[in-house]
Protein backbone atom coordinates (compact mmCIF):
# COMPACT_ATOMS: atom_id res chain seq x y z
CA UNK A 1 0.00 0.00 0.00
CA UNK A 2 1.63 3.34 -0.89
CA UNK A 3 1.73 6.25 1.42
CA UNK A 4 -0.77 8.29 -0.28
CA UNK A 5 -3.29 5.97 -0.32
CA UNK A 6 -3.09 6.06 3.62
CA UNK A 7 -3.14 8.73 3.33
CA UNK A 8 -6.24 8.90 1.25
CA UNK A 9 -7.80 6.77 3.41
CA UNK A 10 -7.08 9.06 6.86
CA UNK A 11 -8.49 11.92 5.37
CA UNK A 12 -11.64 9.83 4.23
CA UNK A 13 -11.92 8.66 7.99
CA UNK A 14 -11.99 12.33 8.87
CA UNK A 15 -14.14 13.26 6.53
CA UNK A 16 -16.59 10.77 7.88
CA UNK A 17 -16.50 11.60 11.20
CA UNK A 18 -16.86 15.03 10.90
CA UNK A 19 -20.09 13.72 8.82
CA UNK A 20 -21.16 12.04 12.17
CA UNK A 21 -20.98 15.24 14.00
CA UNK A 22 -23.21 17.13 11.44
CA UNK A 23 -26.01 14.31 12.05
CA UNK A 24 -25.68 14.84 15.91
CA UNK A 25 -25.58 19.00 15.80
CA UNK A 26 -28.83 18.94 13.55
CA UNK A 27 -30.55 17.29 16.20
CA UNK A 28 -29.28 19.98 18.37
CA UNK A 29 -30.87 22.74 15.59
CA UNK A 30 -33.85 21.11 15.76
CA UNK A 31 -34.23 21.43 19.53
CA UNK A 32 -33.15 24.87 19.47
CA UNK A 33 -35.48 25.95 16.42
CA UNK A 34 -38.24 24.16 18.88
CA UNK A 35 -37.35 26.65 21.37
CA UNK A 36 -38.15 29.59 19.63
CA UNK A 37 -40.77 32.06 19.97
CA UNK A 38 -43.06 32.87 17.30
CA UNK A 39 -42.94 36.56 16.01
CA UNK A 40 -46.25 38.29 14.40
CA UNK A 41 -46.18 37.60 10.78
CA UNK A 42 -45.90 41.28 9.96
CA UNK A 43 -42.48 41.64 11.47
CA UNK A 44 -40.98 39.12 8.78
CA UNK A 45 -42.11 40.77 5.36
CA UNK A 46 -44.55 42.95 3.82
CA UNK A 47 -48.40 42.65 4.21
CA UNK A 48 -49.46 40.66 0.82
CA UNK A 49 -51.52 43.85 -0.25
CA UNK A 50 -47.71 45.88 -1.30
CA UNK A 51 -47.09 42.87 -3.92
CA UNK A 52 -50.54 43.52 -5.36
CA UNK A 53 -50.59 46.61 -5.42
CA UNK A 54 -47.14 46.65 -7.64
CA UNK A 55 -48.71 43.28 -9.49
CA UNK A 56 -51.95 45.37 -10.36
CA UNK A 57 -49.45 48.71 -11.32
CA UNK A 58 -47.53 46.49 -13.34
CA UNK A 59 -50.26 45.53 -15.15
CA UNK A 60 -51.20 48.48 -15.56
CA UNK A 61 -47.75 49.54 -17.71
CA UNK A 62 -48.34 46.68 -19.72
CA UNK A 63 -51.47 48.58 -20.92
CA UNK A 64 -50.65 51.92 -21.50
CA UNK A 65 -46.85 51.66 -22.41
CA UNK A 66 -46.21 47.83 -23.32
CA UNK A 67 -43.35 48.81 -25.12
CA UNK A 68 -41.13 49.88 -22.46
CA UNK A 69 -42.14 46.88 -20.61
CA UNK A 70 -41.49 44.46 -23.64
CA UNK A 71 -38.22 46.39 -24.08
CA UNK A 72 -36.91 45.57 -20.71
CA UNK A 73 -38.26 41.59 -21.38
CA UNK A 74 -36.39 41.43 -24.12
CA UNK A 75 -32.83 43.14 -22.85
CA UNK A 76 -33.01 40.31 -20.30
CA UNK A 77 -33.63 37.63 -22.49
CA UNK A 78 -31.27 39.07 -24.74
CA UNK A 79 -28.85 39.17 -21.85
CA UNK A 80 -29.68 35.92 -20.56
CA UNK A 81 -29.42 33.74 -24.28
CA UNK A 82 -25.98 35.27 -25.02
CA UNK A 83 -24.44 34.63 -21.98
CA UNK A 84 -25.88 31.11 -22.53
CA UNK A 85 -24.67 31.37 -25.92
CA UNK A 86 -21.41 32.52 -25.10
CA UNK A 87 -20.86 29.58 -22.58
CA UNK A 88 -21.26 26.75 -24.32
CA UNK A 89 -19.22 27.92 -27.35
CA UNK A 90 -16.30 28.27 -24.66
CA UNK A 91 -17.30 24.93 -23.83
CA UNK A 92 -17.36 23.40 -27.28
CA UNK A 93 -13.90 24.78 -28.16
CA UNK A 94 -12.57 22.94 -25.26
CA UNK A 95 -11.77 26.59 -24.02
CA UNK A 96 -12.44 25.57 -20.18
CA UNK A 97 -12.04 29.16 -19.03
CA UNK A 98 -14.32 32.34 -18.25
CA UNK A 99 -14.53 35.05 -21.31
CA UNK A 100 -12.25 38.19 -21.45
CA UNK A 101 -14.69 40.74 -20.28
CA UNK A 102 -15.66 38.77 -16.13
CA UNK A 103 -18.77 41.26 -15.80
CA UNK A 104 -18.59 44.12 -13.33
CA UNK A 105 -16.65 44.00 -10.06
CA UNK A 106 -18.33 43.28 -6.53
CA UNK A 107 -17.22 42.85 -3.08
CA UNK A 108 -18.85 40.08 -2.82
CA UNK A 109 -17.05 38.04 -5.57
CA UNK A 110 -13.66 38.74 -4.69
CA UNK A 111 -12.15 34.88 -5.04
CA UNK A 112 -10.56 35.29 -8.40
CA UNK A 113 -12.46 32.21 -9.51
CA UNK A 114 -15.20 34.50 -9.88
CA UNK A 115 -13.45 35.90 -12.87
CA UNK A 116 -11.79 33.20 -14.26
CA UNK A 117 -13.69 29.47 -13.54
CA UNK A 118 -15.72 29.41 -16.08
CA UNK A 119 -18.82 27.66 -14.11
CA UNK A 120 -18.42 30.31 -10.99
CA UNK A 121 -18.14 33.25 -13.42
CA UNK A 122 -21.61 32.06 -15.48
CA UNK A 123 -23.45 32.24 -12.36
CA UNK A 124 -22.16 35.13 -10.95
CA UNK A 125 -22.85 37.17 -14.41
CA UNK A 126 -26.58 35.25 -14.55
CA UNK A 127 -26.96 36.48 -11.34
CA UNK A 128 -26.48 39.93 -11.58
CA UNK A 129 -27.95 40.01 -14.86
CA UNK A 130 -31.66 39.06 -12.71
CA UNK A 131 -30.55 41.41 -10.49
CA UNK A 132 -30.65 44.44 -12.80
CA UNK A 133 -34.13 42.81 -14.09
CA UNK A 134 -35.88 42.91 -11.12
CA UNK A 135 -34.68 45.86 -9.92
CA UNK A 136 -35.56 47.53 -13.83
CA UNK A 137 -39.02 45.82 -13.21
CA UNK A 138 -39.44 48.04 -10.38
CA UNK A 139 -38.76 50.99 -11.40
CA UNK A 140 -40.56 50.77 -14.48
CA UNK A 141 -43.88 51.18 -12.40
CA UNK A 142 -44.87 54.72 -12.73
CA UNK A 143 -48.64 54.83 -11.43
CA UNK A 144 -47.78 53.89 -7.43
CA UNK A 145 -47.72 55.69 -4.14
CA UNK A 146 -43.98 57.20 -3.83
CA UNK A 147 -43.82 55.22 -0.52
CA UNK A 148 -45.52 52.03 -1.57
CA UNK A 149 -42.71 52.02 -4.36
CA UNK A 150 -40.00 53.16 -1.79
CA UNK A 151 -41.01 49.76 -0.03
CA UNK A 152 -41.48 47.50 -3.23
CA UNK A 153 -37.52 48.82 -3.86
CA UNK A 154 -36.71 48.04 -0.42
CA UNK A 155 -38.20 44.60 -0.32
CA UNK A 156 -37.01 43.59 -3.59
CA UNK A 157 -33.37 44.63 -3.43
CA UNK A 158 -33.67 42.44 -0.21
CA UNK A 159 -34.91 39.41 -2.45
CA UNK A 160 -31.99 39.96 -4.62
CA UNK A 161 -29.39 40.41 -1.79
CA UNK A 162 -30.52 36.56 -0.36
CA UNK A 163 -30.38 34.93 -3.86
CA UNK A 164 -26.72 35.80 -4.32
CA UNK A 165 -24.92 32.75 -5.06
CA UNK A 166 -22.22 33.52 -2.58
CA UNK A 167 -25.04 32.96 0.12
CA UNK A 168 -25.29 29.02 -0.58
CA UNK A 169 -22.32 26.55 -0.81
CA UNK A 170 -22.72 24.76 -4.35
CA UNK A 171 -22.07 28.02 -5.43
CA UNK A 172 -19.40 29.76 -3.09
CA UNK A 173 -15.97 28.85 -4.41
CA UNK A 174 -14.48 30.19 -0.73
CA UNK A 175 -16.52 27.87 1.10
CA UNK A 176 -16.55 24.77 -0.91
CA UNK A 177 -12.56 25.28 -1.24
CA UNK A 178 -12.21 25.55 2.59
CA UNK A 179 -14.33 22.47 2.89
CA UNK A 180 -11.81 20.29 0.73
CA UNK A 181 -8.98 21.56 2.50
CA UNK A 182 -10.12 21.00 6.05
CA UNK A 183 -11.89 17.41 5.23
CA UNK A 184 -15.15 18.82 6.07
CA UNK A 185 -14.26 20.42 9.68
CA UNK A 186 -14.90 23.98 8.48
CA UNK A 187 -18.74 22.56 8.13
CA UNK A 188 -18.36 20.96 11.10
CA UNK A 189 -17.27 24.37 13.02
CA UNK A 190 -20.03 25.94 10.92
CA UNK A 191 -22.81 24.21 11.88
CA UNK A 192 -21.63 24.08 15.27
CA UNK A 193 -21.85 28.24 14.85
CA UNK A 194 -25.19 28.21 13.83
CA UNK A 195 -26.58 25.90 16.26
CA UNK A 196 -24.91 28.00 19.62
CA UNK A 197 -26.39 31.04 17.58
CA UNK A 198 -29.82 29.58 17.62
CA UNK A 199 -29.56 28.61 21.14
CA UNK A 200 -28.23 31.54 22.51
CA UNK A 201 -31.25 33.48 21.16
CA UNK A 202 -34.34 31.14 21.85
CA UNK A 203 -34.31 29.48 18.17
CA UNK A 204 -34.06 33.20 16.44
CA UNK A 205 -31.22 33.12 14.23
CA UNK A 206 -29.08 36.15 15.29
CA UNK A 207 -25.81 35.90 13.18
CA UNK A 208 -22.86 36.70 16.02
CA UNK A 209 -20.60 39.30 14.74
CA UNK A 210 -17.97 39.57 17.52
CA UNK A 211 -16.44 36.69 19.86
CA UNK A 212 -18.15 37.80 23.01
CA UNK A 213 -16.25 36.07 25.17
CA UNK A 214 -13.13 38.69 24.42
CA UNK A 215 -15.02 41.38 26.48
CA UNK A 216 -15.90 41.86 30.00
CA UNK A 217 -17.72 44.88 30.99
CA UNK A 218 -15.77 47.16 33.59
CA UNK A 219 -12.74 45.11 32.46
CA UNK A 220 -11.31 45.71 29.48
CA UNK A 221 -14.13 47.91 28.06
CA UNK A 222 -16.20 50.43 29.75
CA UNK A 223 -13.52 51.37 32.38
CA UNK A 224 -13.97 54.99 32.90
CA UNK A 225 -13.55 55.26 36.70
CA UNK A 226 -16.24 56.40 38.26
CA UNK A 227 -19.39 55.62 40.79
CA UNK A 228 -23.24 55.17 40.87
CA UNK A 229 -24.67 57.93 42.95
CA UNK A 230 -28.28 57.18 42.45
CA UNK A 231 -30.16 54.49 41.20
CA UNK A 232 -33.99 53.71 40.64
CA UNK A 233 -36.16 51.64 38.69
CA UNK A 234 -35.61 53.78 35.56
CA UNK A 235 -31.75 54.69 35.86
CA UNK A 236 -28.57 54.22 37.16
CA UNK A 237 -26.82 57.55 37.30
CA UNK A 238 -22.87 57.51 37.55
CA UNK A 239 -20.74 60.43 38.33
CA UNK A 240 -17.08 60.33 36.91
CA UNK A 241 -13.93 60.55 39.31
CA UNK A 242 -12.60 63.93 38.16
CA UNK A 243 -9.03 64.07 36.37
CA UNK A 244 -8.23 67.37 36.96
CA UNK A 245 -7.29 69.65 40.66
CA UNK A 246 -10.82 71.98 39.28
CA UNK A 247 -13.87 71.38 37.49
CA UNK A 248 -16.20 74.19 35.57
CA UNK A 249 -19.05 74.69 38.23
CA UNK A 250 -22.28 73.71 35.18
CA UNK A 251 -21.98 70.16 35.47
CA UNK A 252 -22.64 67.94 32.56
CA UNK A 253 -25.70 65.46 32.57
CA UNK A 254 -25.34 63.35 29.76
CA UNK A 255 -28.30 60.94 28.24
CA UNK A 256 -27.65 57.99 25.97
CA UNK A 257 -29.90 56.15 24.11
CA UNK A 258 -32.02 53.12 25.89
CA UNK A 259 -32.00 51.24 22.44
CA UNK A 260 -28.17 50.13 23.21
CA UNK A 261 -26.03 50.62 26.38
CA UNK A 262 -24.15 54.19 27.52
CA UNK A 263 -20.64 52.48 27.11
CA UNK A 264 -19.96 53.22 23.22
CA UNK A 265 -18.86 56.61 24.34
CA UNK A 266 -16.36 54.45 27.16
CA UNK A 267 -15.61 51.79 24.59
CA UNK A 268 -11.36 51.99 25.56
CA UNK A 269 -9.36 54.92 26.25
CA UNK A 270 -8.07 56.06 23.51
CA UNK A 271 -11.50 56.81 21.98
CA UNK A 272 -13.72 57.37 25.20
CA UNK A 273 -15.83 60.27 24.54
CA UNK A 274 -16.22 60.24 28.80
CA UNK A 275 -13.02 60.41 29.43
CA UNK A 276 -12.01 63.30 27.18
CA UNK A 277 -14.93 64.81 28.65
CA UNK A 278 -13.41 64.67 32.49
CA UNK A 279 -9.78 65.21 31.31
CA UNK A 280 -11.08 69.00 30.02
CA UNK A 281 -12.21 69.95 33.19
CA UNK A 282 -15.84 68.85 33.54
CA UNK A 283 -18.04 66.93 36.04
CA UNK A 284 -19.68 64.23 33.98
CA UNK A 285 -22.69 62.55 34.83
CA UNK A 286 -24.51 60.00 32.68
CA UNK A 287 -27.50 57.66 33.06
CA UNK A 288 -27.36 53.94 32.53
CA UNK A 289 -30.64 52.96 31.40
CA UNK A 290 -32.42 49.96 33.27
CA UNK A 291 -32.97 46.90 30.61
CA UNK A 292 -36.54 46.31 30.68
CA UNK A 293 -38.39 43.28 30.95
CA UNK A 294 -42.32 42.87 30.46
CA UNK A 295 -43.11 43.90 33.93
CA UNK A 296 -42.45 47.53 32.30
CA UNK A 297 -44.68 47.03 29.35
CA UNK A 298 -47.13 50.20 30.89
CA UNK A 299 -44.17 52.26 31.09
CA UNK A 300 -43.62 55.03 28.88
CA UNK A 301 -42.25 58.73 27.66
CA UNK A 302 -43.85 60.03 30.91
CA UNK A 303 -41.42 57.86 33.07
CA UNK A 304 -38.35 58.23 30.77
CA UNK A 305 -38.73 62.03 31.20
CA UNK A 306 -39.92 62.32 35.13
CA UNK A 307 -37.52 59.65 36.48
CA UNK A 308 -35.31 59.69 33.80
CA UNK A 309 -34.02 63.01 32.63
CA UNK A 310 -35.32 64.79 35.13
CA UNK A 311 -34.24 63.33 38.17
CA UNK A 312 -30.64 62.82 36.61
CA UNK A 313 -30.84 66.33 36.48
CA UNK A 314 -32.28 67.30 40.20
CA UNK A 315 -29.54 65.24 41.16
CA UNK A 316 -26.70 66.65 39.39
CA UNK A 317 -28.19 70.05 40.32
CA UNK A 318 -28.07 69.00 43.87
CA UNK A 319 -24.61 67.02 44.23
CA UNK A 320 -23.14 70.12 42.84
CA UNK A 321 -25.26 72.65 44.53
CA UNK A 322 -25.96 74.63 41.43
CA UNK A 323 -28.93 75.76 39.46
CA UNK A 324 -28.13 74.45 35.54
CA UNK A 325 -26.86 71.93 34.34
CA UNK A 326 -25.53 71.39 30.59
CA UNK A 327 -27.55 68.37 29.12
CA UNK A 328 -26.48 66.21 26.25
CA UNK A 329 -28.93 63.64 23.96
CA UNK A 330 -27.90 61.22 21.68
CA UNK A 331 -29.90 59.60 19.04
CA UNK A 332 -33.60 58.42 20.78
CA UNK A 333 -32.26 60.14 24.00
CA UNK A 334 -31.77 63.48 21.84
CA UNK A 335 -35.52 63.54 20.80
CA UNK A 336 -36.35 62.73 24.56
CA UNK A 337 -33.95 65.66 25.65
CA UNK A 338 -36.11 67.84 23.08
CA UNK A 339 -39.14 66.55 24.71
CA UNK A 340 -38.53 67.66 27.71
CA UNK A 341 -36.83 70.85 26.94
CA UNK A 342 -40.49 71.70 25.74
CA UNK A 343 -42.01 70.13 28.72
CA UNK A 344 -39.74 72.18 30.90
CA UNK A 345 -40.78 75.50 29.44
CA UNK A 346 -44.27 74.82 29.87
CA UNK A 347 -43.79 74.12 33.52
CA UNK A 348 -41.28 77.13 33.82
CA UNK A 349 -38.35 75.25 34.51
CA UNK A 350 -34.64 76.88 33.75
CA UNK A 351 -32.76 73.93 35.43
CA UNK A 352 -31.18 73.75 32.11
CA UNK A 353 -28.18 75.97 30.70
CA UNK A 354 -27.33 74.65 26.97
CA UNK A 355 -28.35 71.22 25.43
CA UNK A 356 -26.15 69.33 23.15
CA UNK A 357 -27.97 66.80 20.43
CA UNK A 358 -25.62 63.65 18.87
CA UNK A 359 -27.54 62.39 15.50
CA UNK A 360 -31.20 63.15 17.03
CA UNK A 361 -34.17 63.39 15.36
CA UNK A 362 -36.88 66.10 15.63
CA UNK A 363 -38.98 65.97 12.60
CA UNK A 364 -40.19 62.62 11.32
CA UNK A 365 -41.45 63.87 8.04
CA UNK A 366 -39.11 61.92 6.05
CA UNK A 367 -38.65 58.91 7.16
CA UNK A 368 -35.80 57.80 4.90
CA UNK A 369 -34.60 54.59 4.70
CA UNK A 370 -36.82 53.32 7.76
CA UNK A 371 -40.28 53.64 5.55
CA UNK A 372 -40.53 49.99 5.18
CA UNK A 373 -40.81 49.72 8.86
CA UNK A 374 -42.99 52.11 9.29
CA UNK A 375 -46.15 51.61 7.85
CA UNK A 376 -49.12 50.02 9.06
CA UNK A 377 -48.20 46.34 8.67
CA UNK A 378 -44.96 46.62 10.50
CA UNK A 379 -46.38 48.83 13.20
CA UNK A 380 -49.38 46.62 13.64
CA UNK A 381 -46.90 43.82 13.83
CA UNK A 382 -44.91 45.49 16.34
CA UNK A 383 -47.93 46.15 18.91
CA UNK A 384 -49.31 42.49 18.42
CA UNK A 385 -45.44 41.83 19.77
CA UNK A 386 -45.81 44.15 22.46
CA UNK A 387 -49.19 43.10 23.71
CA UNK A 388 -47.93 39.78 24.11
CA UNK A 389 -44.79 40.44 25.71
CA UNK A 390 -45.27 43.60 27.44
CA UNK A 391 -41.74 45.11 25.43
CA UNK A 392 -39.96 44.70 22.32
CA UNK A 393 -36.99 42.26 22.69
CA UNK A 394 -34.24 43.70 21.72
CA UNK A 395 -33.49 41.07 18.63
CA UNK A 396 -36.45 42.33 16.32
CA UNK A 397 -34.57 46.22 16.67
CA UNK A 398 -31.52 44.53 15.76
CA UNK A 399 -32.67 42.37 12.77
CA UNK A 400 -34.62 45.86 11.48
CA UNK A 401 -31.26 47.85 11.38
CA UNK A 402 -29.04 44.71 10.17
CA UNK A 403 -31.39 44.33 7.55
CA UNK A 404 -30.77 48.13 5.96
CA UNK A 405 -27.18 46.97 5.63
CA UNK A 406 -27.90 43.27 5.19
CA UNK A 407 -24.91 42.55 3.05
CA UNK A 408 -22.84 43.55 6.10
CA UNK A 409 -24.21 42.64 8.57
CA UNK A 410 -26.01 39.96 7.83
CA UNK A 411 -24.74 37.24 4.97
CA UNK A 412 -21.40 38.64 4.89
CA UNK A 413 -20.77 37.48 8.94
CA UNK A 414 -23.16 34.43 8.17
CA UNK A 415 -21.04 33.26 5.32
CA UNK A 416 -17.91 33.28 7.39
CA UNK A 417 -19.53 32.13 10.37
CA UNK A 418 -22.17 29.68 9.13
CA UNK A 419 -20.08 27.98 5.29
CA UNK A 420 -16.49 29.12 6.75
CA UNK A 421 -16.50 27.82 9.97
CA UNK A 422 -14.69 31.00 11.11
CA UNK A 423 -14.75 32.16 14.71
CA UNK A 424 -16.27 35.70 14.53
CA UNK A 425 -13.75 38.74 15.34
CA UNK A 426 -12.69 40.42 18.80
CA UNK A 427 -14.10 43.63 17.43
CA UNK A 428 -15.17 46.09 20.58
CA UNK A 429 -17.51 47.53 18.72
CA UNK A 430 -19.57 44.81 17.02
CA UNK A 431 -19.82 43.90 20.63
CA UNK A 432 -21.68 46.87 21.97
CA UNK A 433 -23.67 46.67 18.77
CA UNK A 434 -25.03 43.44 19.91
CA UNK A 435 -25.55 44.32 23.37
CA UNK A 436 -28.92 46.01 22.62
CA UNK A 437 -32.14 46.18 25.10
CA UNK A 438 -35.58 45.15 24.96
CA UNK A 439 -38.07 48.63 24.64
CA UNK A 440 -41.09 48.76 27.50
CA UNK A 441 -44.43 48.26 25.58
CA UNK A 442 -46.08 51.54 26.20
CA UNK A 443 -43.34 53.63 25.34
CA UNK A 444 -42.05 52.32 21.94
CA UNK A 445 -46.06 52.33 21.21
CA UNK A 446 -45.97 55.86 21.75
CA UNK A 447 -42.55 56.70 19.64
CA UNK A 448 -43.56 54.77 16.93
CA UNK A 449 -47.07 55.91 16.48
CA UNK A 450 -47.20 59.52 17.74
CA UNK A 451 -43.75 60.89 16.58
CA UNK A 452 -42.20 58.78 14.06
CA UNK A 453 -45.78 57.90 11.95
CA UNK A 454 -47.82 60.96 13.02
CA UNK A 455 -45.03 63.31 13.65
CA UNK A 456 -46.90 65.24 16.21
CA UNK A 457 -43.84 66.76 18.13
CA UNK A 458 -42.99 68.78 14.82
CA UNK A 459 -46.30 69.80 13.90
CA UNK A 460 -47.12 71.19 17.49
CA UNK A 461 -49.50 68.31 19.18
CA UNK A 462 -47.50 65.75 20.94
CA UNK A 463 -49.79 65.17 24.44
CA UNK A 464 -47.81 64.83 27.36
CA UNK A 465 -48.49 64.99 31.04
CA UNK A 466 -51.30 67.37 29.82
CA UNK A 467 -49.21 69.64 28.08
CA UNK A 468 -48.82 70.08 23.86
CA UNK A 469 -45.51 69.78 23.12
CA UNK A 470 -43.54 71.34 20.20
CA UNK A 471 -40.34 71.30 19.04
CA UNK A 472 -40.19 75.59 18.24
CA UNK A 473 -40.24 75.57 22.21
CA UNK A 474 -36.58 74.52 22.62
CA UNK A 475 -34.85 77.44 23.10
CA UNK A 476 -32.03 77.35 24.78
CA UNK A 477 -28.54 77.47 23.64
CA UNK A 478 -27.75 73.99 21.65
CA UNK A 479 -25.37 72.63 19.21
CA UNK A 480 -26.77 69.52 17.24
CA UNK A 481 -24.46 67.29 15.80
CA UNK A 482 -24.88 65.23 12.85
CA UNK A 483 -22.85 63.02 10.90
CA UNK A 484 -22.45 62.74 7.35
CA UNK A 485 -23.15 59.21 6.16
CA UNK A 486 -26.33 58.34 9.12
CA UNK A 487 -28.44 55.98 7.78
CA UNK A 488 -30.60 55.93 11.22
CA UNK A 489 -30.73 59.92 11.40
CA UNK A 490 -30.40 61.26 8.48
CA UNK A 491 -28.28 65.05 8.47
CA UNK A 492 -30.50 66.34 5.92
CA UNK A 493 -33.70 65.51 8.50
CA UNK A 494 -31.82 66.48 11.89
CA UNK A 495 -30.75 69.94 10.46
CA UNK A 496 -34.72 70.74 9.32
CA UNK A 497 -35.71 69.86 13.20
CA UNK A 498 -33.14 72.05 14.23
CA UNK A 499 -34.12 74.85 12.23
CA UNK A 500 -37.87 74.24 13.49
CA UNK A 501 -36.22 74.72 17.32
CA UNK A 502 -36.90 78.35 18.84
CA UNK A 503 -33.21 78.66 20.24
CA UNK A 504 -31.93 82.29 19.27
CA UNK A 505 -28.89 80.37 19.65
CA UNK A 506 -28.06 77.26 17.81
CA UNK A 507 -25.75 75.91 15.69
CA UNK A 508 -25.35 73.00 13.34
CA UNK A 509 -21.85 70.60 13.21
CA UNK A 510 -21.77 68.11 10.60
CA UNK A 511 -19.33 65.19 11.18
CA UNK A 512 -18.25 63.26 8.54
CA UNK A 513 -18.98 59.35 8.70
CA UNK A 514 -22.01 57.60 10.35
CA UNK A 515 -24.08 57.26 13.21
CA UNK A 516 -21.42 55.82 15.30
CA UNK A 517 -18.04 56.46 13.77
CA UNK A 518 -18.77 60.60 13.41
CA UNK A 519 -19.60 60.31 17.16
CA UNK A 520 -17.45 59.05 18.77
CA UNK A 521 -14.51 60.67 17.03
CA UNK A 522 -11.72 61.59 19.21
CA UNK A 523 -9.05 64.23 18.75
CA UNK A 524 -5.66 63.38 17.30
CA UNK A 525 -6.54 60.73 14.99
CA UNK A 526 -7.86 63.03 12.00
CA UNK A 527 -10.04 60.09 10.45
CA UNK A 528 -12.58 62.26 10.04
CA UNK A 529 -13.14 65.80 9.90
CA UNK A 530 -16.40 68.18 10.13
CA UNK A 531 -18.25 71.01 8.58
CA UNK A 532 -19.51 74.50 10.43
CA UNK A 533 -21.74 76.91 8.74
CA UNK A 534 -23.56 79.53 11.31
CA UNK A 535 -26.44 80.24 8.01
CA UNK A 536 -29.34 78.22 9.33
CA UNK A 537 -31.71 79.73 7.00
CA UNK A 538 -30.49 77.74 4.14
CA UNK A 539 -31.42 74.31 2.90
CA UNK A 540 -29.71 71.38 4.05
CA UNK A 541 -27.70 71.17 0.19
CA UNK A 542 -26.67 75.02 0.44
CA UNK A 543 -25.78 74.57 4.02
CA UNK A 544 -22.96 72.04 3.31
CA UNK A 545 -21.99 73.13 -0.33
CA UNK A 546 -21.18 77.01 1.65
CA UNK A 547 -20.17 75.28 5.14
CA UNK A 548 -16.27 75.34 5.76
CA UNK A 549 -14.83 71.87 5.99
CA UNK A 550 -12.12 71.31 9.09
CA UNK A 551 -10.10 68.54 9.38
CA UNK A 552 -9.78 66.03 12.50
CA UNK A 553 -12.86 65.92 15.18
CA UNK A 554 -15.89 68.58 16.58
CA UNK A 555 -15.24 67.36 19.90
CA UNK A 556 -12.65 70.92 20.56
CA UNK A 557 -14.76 73.11 19.14
CA UNK A 558 -18.08 71.65 20.61
CA UNK A 559 -15.80 71.83 24.24
CA UNK A 560 -14.76 75.79 23.09
CA UNK A 561 -18.65 76.29 22.56
CA UNK A 562 -19.78 74.42 25.91
CA UNK A 563 -17.16 75.98 28.40
CA UNK A 564 -18.79 79.52 28.06
CA UNK A 565 -21.35 78.10 29.38
CA UNK A 566 -19.53 76.26 32.38
CA UNK A 567 -19.31 78.89 34.46
CA UNK A 568 -16.05 79.26 36.40
CA UNK A 569 -13.60 76.90 37.45
CA UNK A 570 -14.52 75.20 41.29
CA UNK A 571 -12.69 72.43 43.09
CA UNK A 572 -12.76 69.45 41.84
CA UNK A 573 -15.92 67.00 43.26
CA UNK A 574 -15.51 63.34 44.09
CA UNK A 575 -18.17 61.01 43.90
CA UNK A 576 -19.68 60.42 47.33
CA UNK A 577 -18.12 63.77 48.62
CA UNK A 578 -21.74 65.05 48.66
CA UNK A 579 -24.19 62.74 50.76
CA UNK A 580 -25.03 61.12 48.11
CA UNK A 581 -23.92 57.39 49.15
CA UNK A 582 -21.78 55.59 46.35
CA UNK A 583 -23.54 52.79 45.31
CA UNK A 584 -21.52 50.92 43.10
CA UNK A 585 -18.19 51.18 40.71
CA UNK A 586 -18.68 52.49 37.09
CA UNK A 587 -20.45 51.14 34.79
CA UNK A 588 -22.64 49.72 37.16
CA UNK A 589 -25.02 47.22 37.64
CA UNK A 590 -27.83 48.02 35.20
CA UNK A 591 -25.52 47.98 31.93
CA UNK A 592 -24.70 44.24 32.90
CA UNK A 593 -28.06 43.06 32.34
CA UNK A 594 -28.24 41.38 28.81
CA UNK A 595 -31.78 41.38 26.87
CA UNK A 596 -31.60 38.04 25.25
CA UNK A 597 -31.95 36.21 28.27
CA UNK A 598 -35.39 38.08 29.11
CA UNK A 599 -37.25 36.88 26.07
CA UNK A 600 -39.41 34.40 27.11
Amino acid sequence: MTTNTVAAGKDRERLEENLKKVEELSKRMVAALTRRHPTPDALNGPDSSLYVKAAQAYMQEWVTNPAKLIEQQVGFWGKTVTHFVEAQQALASGKLSAPEDPGPSDKRFKNPLWDKHPYFNYVKQQYLINADAIRDAVESIDDMDPKEKKRLRYFSQQIIDMFAPTNFLATNPDALMKAVETEGESLVKGLENLVADLEANNGEMLVRLVDESAFQIGENIATAKGEVVYRNRMMELIQYSPTTDQVHETPIVLFPPWINKFYILDLKPQNSFIRWVVDQGYTLFVVSWINPDGRYRDVGMEEYIEEGFLKAMDIAKDICDVDKVNAVGYCIAGTTLSLTLSLMKKRGNKSIKSATFFTALTDFSDQGEFTPFLQNDFADGIEQEIDQEGMLPHFIMARTFSFLRSNDLIYGPAIKSYMMGETPPAFDLLYWNGDGANLPGKMFRQYLRALCQRNEFAMGEYELFGEKLSVADVDVPLMSIATETDHIAAARDVYRGVQMMGSKNKHFVLGQSGHIAGIVNPPGKDKYGHYLNDDLSLSFDDWKANADHHTGSWWPHWEAWLKKRAGKKVDARVPGDSGYEVLAPAPGTYVKMKAAKQIQ
